[in-house]
């Protein structure tokens, strides 16, 4: 079974929205065992939609159309997979009705045009959304082929893919194994240096071919090494994931922070309570950042006092005490730090400043960051380090928070030997 990809959209060649819908199909597709070989993107023109239709039908067996399902004039691709049925389109009493009812229950008034999104080609059938948006997604045979459309809206997309069209799709292919996978989250160690440290086992699993590793560099989340696994059931997939998990930590070890969506302000969090300490920050570069994604954390509000943005130097000196000098580097980040656990009355400061670019700062290259914890509440005075981050401004920003948040993960890791972090 070869499924492809189609997205609708002239804002998507025009990169003013990035597709992201047709990347995550590919990952289900592939996690379903159902091959996909081509992705394609086409604008808001009738006679290149059906075109695209045709082709795809041509030389692969299933099609999944996303995009332009909409009420607006550009939303066509009801009318595109018609003329490829070589059908009209009619009007389903049931979405109709289920669209109605939904203004209703918002109490606001339902616009006519709305209703067209209740029109299916003539022997299609709709696929309604779980979630309360108005556009179905259709199941169109088309001979021995299908071809399945779904919203552009990324919540409905996935709701109506994960619950209606893989399915589906296994069921046609005949799918009975189960492919799944697991995500270690790492930080502190480059994409070369993994493979480096994990050689050997990769080239054990190349022999085996199941379950298979792949990295992912993922900025701001980490770098991602992802398990694969193949079974006859979930129970057989997950007995292989947990056997290689068991493998691959004991090779990392604490390079390994967290599993699939967990985050580094998760387990920085985590730990931090666990120890019942409070967290102060004094950010220069990251501008709030750290703050922001520790915030994002239900319960973070158990650990973090605050974030004392210093952008300015004058802050950093008036508010912080940062002595006279300059502003970036380990002296002045080190009194940050201090300045954060003593402003907040947290028990942990800690601190980042530095040169984010795109001029250089004080002697400093873009790029250039420090980091200041002050680990006071467990007998240690602020220590430091130095890093050289790569990218523009907002990699370079992005970069330092993880990589403050992942140097005070080391220092906690390590809080019952020598404190330091040089």
């Amino acid at each position: 079974m070869r499924c492809e990809v189609v997205a609708v959209g002239t804002e998507l060649l025009l990169g003013q929205i990035v597709d992201t819908n047709s990347s995550w199909i590919g990952e289900q597709l592939a996690l379903a065992g159902i091959d996909s070989y081509f992705q394609t993107k086409v604008g808001d023109n009738h006679a290149r939609i059906v075109a695209a239709f045709r082709q795809a039908l041509e030389r692969s067996d299933a099609v999944i159309v996303c995009g332009g399902l909409g009420p607006t004039q550009d939303d066509i691709t009801r009318q595109a997979i018609a003329e490829v049925m070589g059908v009209d389109l009619e009007l389903d009493d049931e979405v109709a009705a289920r669209i109605e009812a939904m203004f209703g229950s918002r109490g606001r008034r339902m616009p006519m045009n709305n209703l067209l999104q209740a029109e299916v080609p003539v022997g299609a059938t709709a696929i309604l959304d779980p979630f309360p948006g108005t556009a179905p997604g259709l199941l169109c045979p088309i001979g021995d082929k299908v071809l399945y459309a779904v919203p552009g809206v990324p919540y409905e997309m996935r709701a109506i893919v994960e619950q209606a069209i893989i399915p589906d799709l296994r069921a046609r292919a005949g799918v009975t194994a189960t492919i799944r996978s697991r995500t270690l989250r790492t930080w502190g160690e480059s994409e070369s240096g993994l493979a480096e440290r994990l050689a050997g086992r990769i080239k054990a699993l190349d022999v085996a071919g199941n379950p298979t590793i792949a990295f992912l560099a993922s900025g701001i989340e980490g770098l991602k090494v992802r398990i694969t696994a193949k079974g006859s059931d979930d129970a057989a997939a997950d007995a292989l994931l947990d056997a290689e998990e068991v493998e691959l930590r004991a090779l990392l070890g604490e390079l390994v922070f967290g599993l699939d969506d967990e985050n580094m302000e998760q387990a920085v969090l985590a730990m931090l309570e666990q120890r019942g300490l409070t967290l102060g920050l004094a950010e220069s570069l990251t501008g709030g950042l750290i703050a922001a994604r520790l915030c994002d954390v239900p319960g973070a509000s158990a650990v973090l006092r605050g974030s004392i943005v210093a952008y300015a130097s004058d802050v950093k000196h008036d508010v912080l005490g940062v002595p006279e000098g300059p502003v970036v580097s380990d002296t002045a980040v080190e009194a940050m730090a201090a300045g954060a656990r003593r402003v907040l009355g947290s028990d942990i400061g800690l601190a980042v400043t530095g040169v984010a670019g795109p001029d250089g700062q004080e002697g400093h290259e873009p790029g250039t960051v420090f980091i200041g914890i002050d680990l006071g509440a467990l007998g240690a005075g602020p220590t430091s380090l130095a890093s050289r981050l790569p990218g523009d401004r907002q990699r370079v920003r992005e970069f330092t928070v993880i990589t403050a948040l992942g140097a005070l993960r080391q220092q906690l890791l390590g809080v019952d030997g020598p404190v330091g972090l040089g």
